[in-house]
């Protein structure tokens, strides 16, 4: 009796086990099929934002609809040298900082640099244009809240600040895997951009939380096709293209700086 008593209890755990591990899996988001972009808002209550909120980012920015804000002020930013780590989320490749490797000042408020990732193809567009690729550079203040730079990609000669994980993408595994790379020097991104836009989203990722300031750059930058394959290369099967598609402006305004104007 105490045998049956046994298996039975064994049995029971293991089925509550199996019904976590598929309760789990359909929390998992992706960009094509039943986890798609547009079922994130109802596959976890935590990503609801995603379908219900109204500052949702990426966006297609217009030109002719932006404002020429004069009070916006040239994009500082004070990077260094930092320890880092290659890190495969499976749905992004990204570098992950141990160490404090800089910050920028928006609105009088310091946001340290905490991260960055790219996307295949980008996401956010211009003028309806989609480019190859999007560096996404996270930054967060002492209180969470969160400003994101971002860097747009065409396809042509090979992106110095790729270049120098490479080495680390070759010995990058499947989804949650990490490769150290030491120091990394990203004092190239010190430079300020002539012209940028900024207007308040998003996260693209779920929970697709909103108030995150986006400051997106004007110039487009350059990424080779060896280089968008092997970041490609190690993403999940339905996150090949890790894209969430624009969403809607609902009356936000984008504002533009430029310091020629």
């Amino acid at each position: 009796m105490a045998l049956q008593l046994f298996i039975i209890f064994a049995l029971s755990l293991l089925l509550g086990i199996a019904s976590a591990i598929d309760v789990f899996r359909g929390m998992e988001f992706g960009y094509s099929g039943h986890n798609g972009p547009d079922k994130w808002g109802k596959l976890n209550p935590t990503f609801s934002p995603c379908s219900t909120g109204k500052r949702q980012s990426p966006i297609n920015i217009q030109r002719n609809l932006t404002v020429h804000n004069k009070l916006l002020k040239p994009l500082t930013r004070n990077y260094e040298s930092a320890n880092a780590t290659l890190v495969n989320r499976g749905y992004s490749v990204g570098v992950r900082f141990e160490e404090s490797p800089g910050d920028l000042w928006i609105n009088d408020k310091n946001y340290t640099l905490q991260q960055f990732h790219w996307h295949l193809p980008a996401e956010h567009h211009i003028e309806g244009q989609r480019f190859a690729a999007e560096l996404h550079m996270v930054h967060r203040a002492a209180d969470n809240s969160a400003v994101v730079v971002s860097m747009l990609y065409h396809e042509s000669k090979a992106d110095p600040l790729f270049s120098m994980i490479m080495e680390g993408l070759k010995h990058l595994g499947k989804e949650n895997t990490e490769v150290p790379l030491g120091t990394l020097n990203i004092n190239e991104l010190n430079r300020r951009p002539r012209k940028y836009y900024t207007y308040v989203g998003s996260l693209t990722t779920p929970p697709c939380t909103e108030n995150v300031i986006w400051i997106i750059l004007g110039k487009v930058m350059s990424i080779s096709k060896e280089q968008i394959t092997t970041l490609d290369s190690p993403l999940n099967s339905h996150c090949k293209k890790n894209a969430r598609p624009c969403q809607p402006l609902n009356g936000r305004e984008v504002d533009m700086y430029d310091e020629l104007n």
